[in-house]
């Protein structure tokens, strides 16, 4: 009993000190969900730093706000089938300084599957959009699936396989796009670790 309170106590001092932390932010896409290229060069082009979970309301609606720590509330919003809705307008993009796309692979491979191809060929126009000296990150992430050393090979394959794709078919210049893998060491959703928002490929302007 007294080492469940003082776990407790630990985990409840964590959260209080949590809001001083500054927490990272991104845009993430959900599947399917239709990506502007103006808004991947507002986000990739800013150095500022804000967070939207595009959600499936109307564009007119208020994007739901999103932080890693809320991972209940993410949970029951992933729930959701995937559903086209419109991209966030410009003016909800214009402070972030990343997106995240759910880019679906084959299993257990970094082999892209046809249905990641729209937001990947979207991201690329945006990437197009930016200054020609302007360097993109490709960052792999994976779920906790599986060991951490499979999951940061994994990861980095993935996010090669990506910068490959953007180059191959889209002429982007392989040495705009940097690539790192994360495996399972910066999950979204840690209360769910095998959850599939935390496989994303995450894109990172500078």
């Amino acid at each position: 009993m007294t080492r469940y309170l003082s776990t407790l106590a630990l985990a409840l001092a964590a959260a209080f000190l949590a809001p001083q932390v500054k927490a990272e932010k991104v845009i993430m896409y959900r599947e399917g969900q239709l990506v502007s290229p103006h808004d991947v060069a507002a986000v990739l082009g800013n150095g500022t730093r804000s967070i939207r979970l595009l959600d499936d309301a109307p564009a007119a609606a208020t994007p739901t706000k999103y932080v890693a720590a809320a991972a209940v509330a993410l949970a029951k919003t992933s729930a959701r089938p995937p559903a086209r809705a419109p991209a966030a307008p410009d003016d909800a993009n214009g402070d972030a300084s990343a997106l995240s796309l759910p880019v679906r692979f084959a299993f257990d491979s970094a082999e892209i599957v046809p249905a990641a191809r729209t937001q990947l060929d979207a991201l690329a126009e945006g990437i197009k959009l930016l200054a020609p000296n302007s360097i993109v990150t490709v960052e792999g992430h994976t779920d906790a699936v599986g060991t951490d050393a499979y999951n940061l090979d994994l990861s980095r394959n993935r996010a090669r396989a990506v910068r490959d794709y953007l180059v191959q078919r889209h002429g982007i210049d392989a040495a705009r796009l940097k690539t790192v893998g994360y495996g399972e060491a910066r999950l979204v959703e840690p209360a769910d670790p095998s959850a599939a928002v935390n496989r994303r490929v995450q894109f990172r302007g500078s």
